[in-house]
């Protein structure tokens, strides 16, 4: 058989991609690809830099989608998506990456790739290593996973406050001011309507469930954490993403309220798992457990 490559054209290869880290997904997340939901939150996050979309390669045979070169927001990263069966493309994929995904530093105008590569593939890491790359701790990403139990336990709330989700209560100017604080962009939140706009597009994606973008509302109205939620039925799992505590309301387990009562909500519909891929305590706390770690390997060219 040969496999043949191609450019990524957005809305044609969008589905096929889709699809593709479905079909391929195994339980816990063995198969070390992309979970679905992260393919699709990439396309409507405001960070992406749509205008080099087409950079994104495909490698088929007879037509069906076996691996993925992609970056996440920008140019400067890559990661990296297989058929179980087609690992042996690692070096073409490589190849490619740094002759189409590179990018260039606003310091220095110094050319530089970051690939992801994940610690359990370590026929990878050492490829990387031989080609240069060094690995940038640091710059590097876990992924989580929770077994969703069954019952569910209480979900706890401070006297006052009170979950919610966009199917009940959809306010772009709520979920906008407490994402922007939450993430601590500041107190001075810009309110027009290209930046509702973006927010909505940011959580109104093709699969997505407004039942499951979760809300804690603080006693005077406002949004006091949030939640993205996504459930992907074929895997049967939950994916985190993303989550924001208003600075004023930490500490108070907001967050983790937030989040529990997207995974719970998940749960009744069918998920036996949720992911998210970060590190922070919050997850920990909750009982996430390590399944791997997408380590980061840098090259500069001179």
């Amino acid at each position: 058989m040969t496999t043949t490559f191609r450019h990524y054209h957005h809305l044609a290869d969008y589905p096929l991609v889709s699809k593709f880290l479905i079909r391929h997904h195994q339980p816990g997340n063995a198969d070390g690809n992309w979970l679905e939901p992260a393919w699709e939150y990439m396309h409507s996050h405001p960070g992406l830099d749509s205008s080099v979309l087409e950079r994104i390669g495909i490698w088929e045979e007879n037509g069906v989608v076996v691996a993925v070169a992609t970056y996440e927001s920008g140019l400067g990263e890559a990661f990296f998506q297989f058929h179980p069966a087609y690992r042996h493309l690692r070096q073409e994929l490589f190849d490619y990456a740094e002759n189409n995904l590179a990018g260039v530093s606003s310091k220095d105008e110094q050319k530089y790739l970051c690939a992801f590569v994940n610690d359990v593939d370590r026929e990878f890491a050492a490829l990387a290593e031989v080609r240069g790359y060094r690995r940038k701790d640091e710059e590097s990403r876990t992924m989580l996973q929770f077994p969703i139990p069954d019952p569910f336990p209480p979900i706890h709330l401070p006297d006052g406050f009170r979950l919610t989700s966009l199917a009940e209560e959809c306010d772009w100017a709520k979920v906008h001011q407490v994402l922007w604080r939450g993430f601590d962009h500041g107190d001075d939140v810009p309110m027009n309507e290209a930046e509702l706009e973006s927010r909505r597009a940011m959580f109104d994606t093709p699969k997505a469930r407004r039942d499951l973008k979760i809300a804690v509302v603080a006693p005077n109205g406002e949004f006091a954490a949030f939640c993205g939620m996504f459930y992907e039925p074929a895997g049967k799992f939950a994916y985190v993403e993303p989550v924001a505590t208003d600075p004023r309301y930490r500490r108070l387990g907001l967050g983790k309220a937030a989040v529990l009562e997207g995974i719970r909500r998940c749960g009744a519909i069918g998920a036996t798992e949720a992911f998210v891929g970060n590190d922070l305590p919050i997850y920990r706390a909750i009982g996430f457990k390590e399944v791997y770690k997408s380590e980061c390997w840098v090259k500069y060219w001179v």
